[in-house]
């Protein structure tokens, strides 16, 4: 008696339908991808920011951003301005490639465990939780990329004269040790914490404000005033870590002594001895910097997102961002 095919069961009402996925690899290089490229627009305002922070340090009034950008042409031409990028690039490969990953990934693992959207307390915990690994795995190529910036602001003797992020990243193991590599872990997981939970978790909180709020549909749109309320967002809670983080970075031993103890010992040095509002010196061409990385890595990431729904799985994506 031959057998009946068995027949398929007719989906139950109100069964989920299995939400379709990026593979995890993709999830990171697409995070990559997306930070690398907006780097290479934002360089020069982060060279600027960086050598504006540690022009206070040794008590001489800090230039004004024009200045800055006047001074490091005459000096440097007009390609100064793209002084280590590659050091930049080589972060965001490291920094933003985890960061990024681990927070998408995360994310939609929620999701598909819950069958609901993280709420704000879920995503900034996710969002510390990637920006610190992100933070240790990058820390070695931002230190690298501090001192290649500031290197034409100390004095000829001083100079460390890197030749390129490897020839940094090389010397620094041999003149100081594999750990140095690691100098201003502290700060800089500091900063990533506060960053990422600026601005991956506001983003996805600006993005639903502006669809009930403001009725902006799916698409662009959103995604531009979105990633603009995070930059703004970001920048402004992060500088005072970022300055701490720069100095750490950048300091010399003084008579054998350390300049600095810590994050806090930075920014209460910096409150006492050049005013409180030293902690946001730069912060023009920090918001210049930020506001536009932050809207190209969330549009750019959009974008590959939409590409990889449409050409490969055949479907209209819907940002879970």
């Amino acid at each position: 008696m031959s057998q009946q095919p068995q027949q398929k069961q007719p989906k139950q009402e109100g069964e989920k339908k299995p939400t379709a996925r990026i593979p995890t690899p993709l999830k990171y290089a697409f995070g990559g991808l997306s930070a690398m490229g907006a780097v290479c627009v934002v360089h020069p305002m982060d060279l600027m920011k960086t050598r504006m922070q540690v022009a206070g340090s040794n008590g001489a009034k800090s230039p004004s951003l024009t200045q800055m950008i006047g001074v490091t042409i005459k000096h440097d031409g007009i390609f100064g301005l793209y002084k280590g990028l590659g050091a930049s690039l080589l972060r965001q490969a490291l920094y933003s490639t985890t960061r990024i990953g681990v927070f998408t990934s995360i994310s939609e693992y929620y999701r598909n465990a819950y069958q609901s959207e993280p709420t704000l307390g879920t995503n900034i915990l996710i969002a510390l939780f990637a920006g610190a690994t992100g933070a240790l795995v990058g820390t070695p190529a931002d230190l690298g990329l501090v001192r290649m910036m500031t290197d034409a602001r100390l004095p000829s003797a001083e100079r460390r004269n890197y030749t390129s992020i490897f020839n940094a990243l090389t010397r620094i193991v041999k003149e100081e040790g594999i750990l140095a590599l690691w100098r201003g872990a502290v700060p800089t997981v500091g900063r990533a914490v506060v960053v990422n939970m600026a601005q991956l978790a506001s983003y996805s909180q600006f993005r639903r404000l502006a669809q009930l709020n403001l009725g902006i549909k799916e698409g662009f749109g959103v995604h531009l005033v979105a990633s603009t309320g995070s930059g703004i967002l970001t920048a402004t809670v992060s500088l005072p870590v970022d300055i701490a983080k720069t100095r750490i970075q950048n300091m010399k031993a003084i008579a054998g002594k350390s300049e600095y103890r810590g994050i806090l010992d930075v920014m209460l040095k910096i409150s006492r001895n050049e005013g409180i509002l030293a902690l946001w010196r730069g912060y023009v061409p920090y918001i210049l910097r930020v506001v536009p990385t932050t809207i190209l890595i969330f549009v750019i990431l959009e974008q590959l997102n939409t590409a990889y729904f449409k050409y490969v799985l055949g479907e209209k994506y819907e940002s879970k961002i």
